[in-house]
């Protein structure tokens, strides 16, 4: 299969603004942005300024809905134990569901900020995405060096 990417490229070049309007309608928005970019808000602008979405539902939820429930979503592979395991999107969904459950019931809301320290394994993304899907922002670090 050959690689679009110099095409993709070129056409972000050409017009970034319309290049990322297509790539919004890909998404699932719980509310659509009506505008794509402010270059007033900030040093570097403004992307979908009026938007707002889950980042959980558009990676886990959507898929299952929409018949992907027995798809691989996330293999893990570790190089270091040698363990190998795959998640499909329902399993995927049903571990971040939960998790969400016990962050909610510790008194994790929108808006909130928590730190993920966890290795480099499937738990981690499943603490991240359960993490947006109640709307709190994640600081995930390996080491307490990082923090």
């Amino acid at each position: 299969m050959p690689s679009r990417y110099q095409e993709v490229y070129a056409a972000w070049q050409k017009d970034p603004e319309a290049f990322w309007a297509e790539a919004a309608e890909q998404i699932d928005w719980v509310n659509k942005p009506t505008r794509i970019f402010d270059p007033e808000q900030g040093a570097f602008g403004r992307w979908f300024v009026d938007g707002t979405c889950n980042a959980c539902f558009n990676a886990v939820d959507r898929h299952v809905a929409n018949g992907r429930a027995d798809q691989p979503a996330l293999i893990y592979d570790s190089p270091v134990t040698g363990a190998k395991r795959s998640f499909t999107y329902l399993q995927m969904q049903e571990e971040v569901v939960a998790l969400a459950a016990v962050l909610r019931a510790q008194g994790v809301r929108k808006g909130d900020i928590v730190i993920i320290y966890m290795p480099m394994i499937p738990q981690a993304v499943f603490a991240m995405l359960a993490c947006a899907r109640l709307g709190a922002s994640v600081v995930a670090a390996r080491d307490a060096r990082s923090l």
